[in-house]
């Protein structure tokens, strides 16, 4: 499950999946893919929003790539709204089970 903010929209989760899976993605390419459905202009603005929160590098020339951030956020690891902390707990935390661990061997 993802934790998107509230400034995300549908088409950043389709530029973050098309550049994760192709490696990299320029705005054009993306646009012309048929499964980012939005216009070059579009993705290249929304492209920055995701550099702005780090979820995506630009290395020049028009060209993006993920980040580790991108990744986790894609990966449901991560909460992307501005308040929130990044890390999101997991239903499965068993850090309880490691600190009886640790109370035992004291």
């Amino acid at each position: 499950m993802r934790y998107s903010g509230d400034w995300m929209v549908l088409a950043d989760d389709r530029i973050l999946e098309y550049v994760r899976h192709e490696g990299s993605g320029r705005p054009k390419a993306m646009a012309d893919s048929g499964y980012v459905r939005y216009s070059r202009q579009y993705v290249h603005k929304r492209a920055k929003k995701l550099v702005e929160h780090g979820l995506l590098e630009h290395l020049g020339n028009g060209v993006y790539v993920i980040t580790e951030r991108g990744e986790r956020y894609l990966d449901g690891e991560i909460d992307t709204s501005k308040d929130a902390p990044d890390e999101v707990d997991s239903m499965f935390d068993d850090s309880s089970s490691s600190a009886d661990e640790n109370h035992e061997q004291v």
